[in-house]
């Protein structure tokens, strides 16, 4: 039976219809409109309102959780489970109870991570020197304030900062701490934000407020005379290098190196680490070290183990008999993140907008802000004098005849006009006429209202000393000078990162650590290279080549030697012995075109163990001409791997010669001909690419096909073939003086 048609099955197809069978429908945007609408403010919420601290020196992450915990009497009151603080701190931080104790665990002083920690905590926190050390569970741990928080919330309900809405409107949060000294760069702070980030490292707090109040003073003072470099809570030694943290303090940006703080146990024959960098970890630097020893690049050390305890971080490093710990602490230093570099970025929100700056920068920014927060303090407290003030004054009017004001109260016959009876009767505005309203009846004795209205004349004077306050800017920065010199005298402490200036630092040559050993170098003509040392040479049998291939060069050298390559394509590739691995005479070897990374279809045409570079090159070209090169030409500071433009390419390489001291050289044409002359003739060039001289004539249709020293070459009467001068065409050879067919480079 023919299957029914559906009228349905010509319709077009639906890619993605939705359950009610509608269409759906794919809208187009231009990837513009994307960035503009869906991408910007994306970003900009994770700049402004996540990842770069503000000038106060807090994230918004940070500032929610240390005003949840003053608003909860944590500042020197007793201590609350942290689940507590979590619990209340999502009522302004809505991104969940795990970033909020990552937050509080940062901040806490058992973990370490702040010069001065703002959370006195209680139970296991972990380290910031551990990587794997985790922190215990909300539930278990306590915490409150540390006592320097009363420096970060003083005056913070005197309208020092403004507040604004949480997130669902129903409480107020300030929008920064009106903190009394520059916690910017105390506390260490790091961000990752989209397309920038911020990496605030600590300054000593004593040395932070001597230098603020030095720029208070004088705003172009040399900020080295009192900040001296940064502060780590995990202590170390910072290398001093001036120039290095004259760009951070100047651009806010560059970096500075940390190392080790170690002591040396002779009776134990160990090494004792106690401070270590505060960019890295313990387990960081144990990864490290038993990689070198794995690798066999550190011998001196039999065991490493982590005896971190309640007292403090150590790393106990037992060495060999014999070993030198200086030297093998500077070997580790190079080597390992024992030494770390500290790299800065002062990225800060200013009025919204992120700004990388220097720290004199910083301080310009912190003390006009700080100065804003300080006036709007006097002011609101003048604020409140005035409106006292106010008050007393309304109050003396009624000391002219009190039976009238309750006279004027008694015979009101409604509350509501006893208010409007009273300004009418004295001529006083409501706000002073209510305070007079509810004075109570036992302070309605003359003597009372004396000794209220005596305090107008001092709240006078103090409404007029504010005043001047506000108006003056210098009386501003005392205020701050005389809070700074406070902190400094209740809060600093002694530096923990010591200064290693550069004359007490030891400047050890690194030593070259790889092996030492004699070699034996085999090079065949398609460009197989042997390594063999002369313990397995002895041992072996015939070289192996491959099918069509044969022995080229052969030299004896050390296994740190380097290794210079010539390709048919004017380069010169440099390698080193050490980089390749003991071969046999059985094996075909390292394919040099691979190992080296050249070219495609590039050759091997020459190659040379270099020594001390001290030697000259020759090479001969087809044209007859020869060109004397120094072999320093071909030595870097650097361990550069290629080399263009090695020799001249104005014609093709026929053969090199490493010249170590002056010879006589036979060159010989494919025409038959053959010149010897003396390599003293040929003055050294220092440019690799130089055409050279000529050494030889040649006719047309001839060129040069090899080249090699007279002790190598198979002439029975040398003095036949000698020149005089050069150029010259040469003389024919004779057949006793033709020998074997020789091999050439092409």
């Amino acid at each position: 039976m023919p299957r029914k048609k559906n009228p349905d099955e010509n319709k077009p197809k639906v890619n993605n219809p939705n359950v009610m069978g509608l269409r759906a429908e794919v809208l187009e945007q231009p990837i513009t409109e994307t960035l503009e609408v869906n991408y910007m403010p994306y970003a900009m919420s994770v700049i402004v309102s996540r990842a770069i601290p503000e000038i106060d020196g807090f994230k918004p992450s940070h500032r929610k959780l240390l005003y949840t915990m003053y608003q909860m009497h944590l500042l020197g009151g007793a201590r609350t489970k942290s689940a507590n603080v979590v619990g209340a701190t999502m009522k302004l931080n809505p991104h969940g109870d795990a970033a909020i104790y990552e937050t509080m665990v940062r901040l806490s002083r058992g973990y370490g991570a702040l010069l001065h920690p703002l959370v006195d905590s209680k139970g296991n926190f972990g380290k910031v020197y551990s990587r794997d050390m985790a922190y215990a569970a909300s539930r278990y741990t306590e915490v409150r304030l540390d006592p320097i928080c009363a420096e970060l919330f003083r005056d913070i309900d005197q309208d020092t900062v403004d507040f604004v809405d949480n997130y669902d409107g129903k409480l107020k949060e300030p929008t920064l701490l009106p903190t009394t000294f520059p916690n910017v760069l105390v506390s260490a702070n790091q961000g990752i934000a989209v397309g920038m980030a911020s990496n605030l490292c600590g300054f000593n707090l004593g040395e932070v407020c001597d230098t603020t109040i030095a720029y208070l003073k004088n705003p172009a003072c040399t900020l080295w005379d009192t900040l001296k470099a940064p502060d780590f809570p995990t202590g170390g030694q910072l290398l001093y290098d001036q120039r290095e943290l004259e760009e951070v303090y100047r651009t806010g940006r560059g970096s500075f190196k940390l190392r080790a703080r170690w002591r040396y146990l002779k009776s134990e024959n160990l090494i004792e680490v106690y401070e270590i960098p505060y960019s890295t970890t313990v387990e960081a630097i144990m990864d490290k070290v038993a990689e070198l020893i794995k690798a066999g690049k550190v011998r001196e050390i039999t065991d490493m183990r982590d005896e971190t305890d309640l007292s403090g971080l150590k790393l106990a490093i037992d060495l060999k008999r014999g070993t030198d710990p200086d030297k093998l602490m500077q070997k580790l230093f190079r080597s390992t993140p024992l030494q770390d570099s500290v790299s800065c970025n002062f990225n800060i929100l200013i009025a919204g907008m992120p700004r990388v700056m220097g720290v004199g920068e910083i301080l310009e920014e912190w003390t006009a802000w700080r100065m804003d927060c300080v006036r709007r303090r006097v002011y609101f407290d003048m604020k409140k004098k005035q409106e006292k003030l106010h008050l007393l004054k309304g109050l003396k009017k009624i000391l002219l005849d009190i039976d009238r004001a309750i006279k004027i109260i008694r015979e009101t016959e409604e509350d509501a006009e006893v208010v409007p009876n009273l300004m009418i009767g004295f001529g006083i505005d409501t706000v002073q006429a209510e305070f007079v309203a509810d004075i109570k009846l036992r302070n309605i004795n003359k003597e009372y209202i004396l000794r209220r209205t005596a305090e107008v004349d001092q709240l006078t004077a103090e409404i007029a000393d504010l005043q001047d306050t506000v108006n003056d800017p210098r009386r501003i920065k005392s205020i701050l000078i005389d809070e700074l010199t406070n902190v400094r005298k209740k809060y600093a402490v002694p530096r923990r990162t010591e200064i290693l200036y550069e004359h007490e630092t030891e400047q050890a040559e690194p030593e070259d650590e790889t092996p030492d050993y004699p070699v034996h170098l085999f090079l065949s003509r398609e460009g197989y290279l042997k390594k063999i040392t002369p313990q397995s040479l002895r041992m072996s049998g015939e070289q192996k080549y491959k099918e069509g291939d044969g022995p080229f060069l052969q030299w004896e050298a050390s296994n740190r030697d380097e290794l210079l390559v010539f390709t048919d394509r004017q380069q010169c590739y440099k390698a080193r012995l050490c980089d390749f691995d003991d071969s046999k005479a059985s094996v075909l070897g390292d394919y040099l075109p691979t190992k080296l990374e050249m070219e495609p279809e590039e050759r091997v045409l020459w190659a040379c163990v270099p020594g001390n570079y001290s030697a000259h090159v020759l090479f001969f070209f087809e044209n007859g001409k020869a060109a004397r090169v120094e072999l320093a030409a071909y030595q870097t500071q650097t361990r550069r791997k290629k080399l263009t433009g090695a020799y001249s390419d104005k014609s093709p390489l026929v053969s090199a010669l490493l010249l170590t001291e002056d010879m006589e050289v036979a060159v010989t044409s494919t025409e038959g001909r053959c010149v010897l002359f003396h390599t003293a003739s040929l003055n050294p060039k220092s440019t690799r690419s130089t055409q050279g001289v000529g050494v030889m004539t040649l006719k047309p249709k001839y060129k040069v096909a090899e080249a090699r020293p007279l002790d190598q070459a198979s002439i029975v009467n040398p003095a036949r073939y000698r020149a005089r001068s050069l150029p010259v065409a040469g003389a024919l050879l004779k057949e006793e003086d033709r020998g074997e067919t020789q091999l050439s480079l092409l």
